[in-house]
């Protein structure tokens, strides 16, 4: 299978999931500006309890991720008759675990009165996570469909959906934030209850969608009620919870370091977050990539051929390097351009200008282990993935960055330079040690298939 052609039949899956990625990245922004146009402590409010709330969103949409191989799966091994009964035991889990989710939101609200916030920010902070959290099941139930309809190889409805969202956002936010037509003004609160409001939106609409659609009528999986069935229960918690475990690990360090980042001042806080922004930004494109690939993985192992699945794999690695090359090579060539969009603050400025290089850098590695387990989870492959994230995380990146940052050991004080150092580092060695599994993973299939 050529490369091109290859690359070709990923990106055709791919694209509408990064643009869709972007609208929901797209959701934060407009709830920021919005919510900064009242005043600097709602704006605060919505950064501080976006953080909790982030890392909520995240691990549930890894944990709901197991879906998608085993639909697609399903669908290679043209077992079309299993796909109902399994997406309504997924839908059930999510259901669960968006409850869960709530309940988690509510215990950790305490957690803003030991943050050295000033009493109006700690007030909303509280507030819109509380109101937010009312949308995770509704988002649930989102992530839960999407994934089924990925693995059907249907990603536009995501694409069109999540703009759909992000339209519907700004409208709720200037009527809840601001208080017009009668609404009150809730200022931060009301960003809050507005993003829970296009959550079950976007819910509802994937229900009318795939209600109506023809393309899911062989699958569809509101055909009839069942119960609980708790060995699916199991084998989606089985694939999936290691999943969740590898996106907070990931989610977590990234907040942990920014949090660390804070220590060094104000300066730095802003260069670190010019540079993790658009690093994040651009990170859009290998994750669509990596969700891609788990599905055409997938279907191709459930069809039992694991030389094309193998193939496919490494034409995604491939085309995974290509696109971190160009996103290296642009930020890398337009650094000083891309801070300017961001600060007209001289310091910072020279500061993120620095920081952007190994943001460039940083693509390679984050790009190759976004691709790799996005194609070990097409051979649902999760836990030593898990063990891998942890390691490359929490036991280099954080402890090393520190050490960086602030001159401990053998190590000269590099202040933010020292973070983003050990994170190439750390997500170096997720990457290789990726590669590494995938490669010995395929090949045992390979092994075990009869000539």
């Amino acid at each position: 299978m050529p490369l091109i052609k290859d690359a070709k039949a990923t990106w055709i899956l791919a694209w509408p999931i990064m643009i869709g990625q972007l609208a929901q990245t797209g959701t934060s922004f407009v709830d920021a500006v919005m919510a900064g146009h009242v005043s600097a402590a709602d704006l605060a409010a919505v950064s501080v309890g976006a953080s909790i709330y982030t890392m909520l969103i995240v691990t549930l949409m890894g944990l709901l991720l197991a879906i998608s191989p085993m639909v697609a799966q399903k669908i290679g091994a043209k077992q079309h008759g299993d796909i109902p009964a399994l997406t309504q035991q997924s839908l059930y889990q999510g259901l669960f675990a968006g409850l869960v989710a709530i309940a988690i939101a509510h215990a950790l609200l305490p957690v803003f009165n030991h943050l050295g916030l000033s009493a109006e920010v700690n007030d909303k902070a509280q507030r819109f996570l509380s109101a937010v959290s009312w949308g995770l099941p509704a988002l649930a139930i989102s992530r839960v469909l999407y994934g089924y309809s990925s693995a059907l190889n249907h990603t536009k409805p995501m694409m069109i959906i999540a703009l759909i969202s992000l339209a519907l956002n700004i409208p709720a936010n200037w009527l809840l934030i601001y208080g017009h037509f009668g609404f009150p003004a809730l200022g931060a609160v009301g960003c809050g209850w507005a993003t829970a409001f296009c959550m079950w939106i976007s819910a509802l609409l994937w229900l009318i969608w795939i209600c109506v659609s023809p393309v899911y009528r062989d699958t569809h999986p509101f055909d009839r009620l069942r119960g609980i069935h708790w060995p699916t229960q199991w084998q989606l918690a089985k694939l999936g919870i290691p999943i969740g475990i590898t996106f907070f690990v990931e989610v977590s360090a990234f907040s942990g370091l920014s949090l660390l980042v804070a220590r060094l001042g104000t300066t730095s806080v802003a260069a670190h977050q010019i540079a993790l922004n658009f690093g994040g930004l651009l990170f859009m494109i290998p994750l669509a990539i990596s969700t891609a690939l788990t599905v055409r993985v997938a279907q191709a192992a459930g069809a039992g051929h694991w030389q094309e699945a193998r193939m496919i794999g490494q034409n995604g690695v491939r085309l995974g390097f290509i696109i971190a090359a160009m996103s290296a090579c642009f930020v890398m060539l337009f650094d000083s351009t891309i801070a300017a969009w961001y600060t007209q603050d001289a310091q910072v400025f020279a500061l993120a200008t620095q920081l952007l290089f190994f943001a460039g850098l940083f693509q390679f590695s984050d790009a190759t282990q976004a691709v790799a387990s996005g194609i070990l989870r097409g051979y649902k492959s999760t836990r030593i993935p898990m063990l891998l994230h942890i390691t490359a995380f929490w036991l280099i990146g954080i402890p090393l960055g520190y050490a960086m940052a602030f001159g401990l050991g053998p190590f000269e004080e590099m202040g933010a330079k020292g973070f983003w150092v050990a994170l190439v580092i750390a997500l170096t060695f997720a990457a290789l040690s990726l590669l590494y599994l995938f490669r010995k993973v395929s090949l045992l299939k390979l092994s075990h298939t009869p000539h």
